[in-house]
C-alpha cells in the first residue's frame, strides 16, 4: 500500500516529477500528460458520484453508483500502470486485463437494452448529473488521445487504450440512461435550427 507522510516534497520545483521506481520525467512528457488526464477523468467521475448521491436512492441509482466507484478504482490502477516504465514493474502491481474491457461492454449492452434507439446526437446539459457525465466522456476521449500519443513514444498496454475507448462509450450511454431511468433531462441536437429572436424590447 502507498504510505504518504508528507504532501509537499519540493522535488517537483525543477519541472520534473517521479515515476514508480524513482525515474524522473519532465511534467509535460507524454507519459505524465497521459496519467494526469486519467486522474482528471477520475475526479470528474467523483463529481458525477456527488450528484448521484443527491438523487433519491433506487435500485438503478445504487447500481450506477457501484459501477462508477469500480471504474474509479480501475482508473487508479491504470494511472499506476502508466506511471511505471517497462522494467520497473513492482510486486503486486495491477494491470488492466481483457476482462475489464468485457465488463464495460456488458454494462453498456445492458443499459442500451433499456433505451430507445438514438435518432439524434445529444447536446451536453440538462442537469448537473447528465452534464458531468458528458464532460467526463469528453475528458475520457482526451485521455485516450494522450495515451495514444504516449504509445507513439513508449509502448502502452493495448488494454488501457481499449478500456478508455469503451469507457467513453459507457459514459455516453450513461448520460442517456440516467435521463431515461433517473428522471434527468437531455437535449437533442436539431441540425440547422434557427437562432431565436434575442431582442426582448
Amino acid at each position: 500500500m502507498v504510505k504518504i507522510t508528507k504532501v509537499y516534497t519540493r522535488t517537483g520545483d525543477s519541472g520534473q516529477t517521479g515515476l514508480v521506481g524513482g525515474k524522473r520525467l519532465p511534467k509535460d512528457h507524454p507519459r505524465i500528460e497521459a496519467f494526469g488526464t486519467v486522474d482528471e477523468l477520475n475526479s470528474l467521475i467523483g463529481i458525477v458520484l456527488s450528484f448521484l448521491e443527491q438523487k433519491k436512492a433506487s435500485k438503478r441509482s445504487l447500481k450506477l453508483k457501484l459501477i462508477l466507484k469500480a471504474i474509479q478504482q480501475k482508473l487508479f490502477d491504470m494511472g499506476s500502470e502508466l506511471a511505471t516504465l517497462p522494467g520497473d514493474e513492482y510486486e503486486g502491481q495491477v494491470n488492466l486485463q481483457p476482462e475489464d474491457v468485457n465488463w464495460l461492454e456488458e454494462i453498456i449492452d445492458a443499459m442500451n437494452d433499456e433505451l430507445e434507439p438514438l435518432k439524434s446526437f445529444i447536446l451536453p446539459g440538462g442537469t448537473p448529473l447528465n452534464s458531468f457525465l458528458h464532460q467526463a466522456r469528453t475528458v475520457c476521449r482526451r485521455a485516450e488521445r494522450e495515451v495514444i500519443r504516449l504509445n507513439q513514444v513508449d509502448l502502452v498496454s493495448p488494454e488501457i487504450i481499449k478500456y478508455l475507448n469503451r469507457l467513453s462509450d459507457f459514459l455516453f450511454v450513461s448520460g442517456r440512461w440516467v435521463a431515461e431511468t433517473l428522471g434527468e433531462k437531455e437535449t437533442l441536437w436539431e441540425p440547422g435550427k434557427n437562432s431565436p429572436d434575442w431582442n426582448w424590447n
